[in-house]
């Protein structure tokens, strides 16, 4: 194993999250509400099974947010050379992420719907 080239692997990475972090708006977004639900997890102390899938969902949605914006960057390299399927490419990336965040809503309420309503019974 290079440890050096490990290293220099991980900072890569951690220069990518920080670039996509500081240029793309929904990707902050998105951060701060898994923050937001990890908090809130912390506060209901949901069960392992519901932590596991809160952190696939949220990973999910980032892990997408960070596949969409690098396939943005290259259709927009391309984009003055290629044809209209530029913009259906980056329509369809973007449905993407919004369907995972559709999904991740949908789960969130699942998961916290009984713990919320057993906040407002108290």
């Amino acid at each position: 194993m290079n440890c050096r080239q490990l290293k220099k692997s991980f900072w890569y990475a951690w220069r990518g999250l920080a670039s996509t972090y500081k240029s793309e708006q929904n990707f902050r977004i998105q951060v701060w509400v898994a923050f937001f639900v990890a908090c809130l997890s912390f506060y209901f102390r949901v069960t392992s099974r519901e932590w596991i899938i809160i952190l696939l969902v949220s990973s999910l949605i980032l892990l997408l947010e960070l596949l969409n914006t690098a396939l943005e960057k290259v259709v927009d390299v391309l984009e003055p050379k290629i044809h209209h399927y530029v913009s259906l490419i980056k329509d369809v990336m973007a449905a993407a992420v919004f369907l995972a965040s559709l999904t991740a809503v949908i789960i969130g309420l699942i998961i916290f719907y009984p713990y919320l309503k057993q906040l407002a019974s108290v």
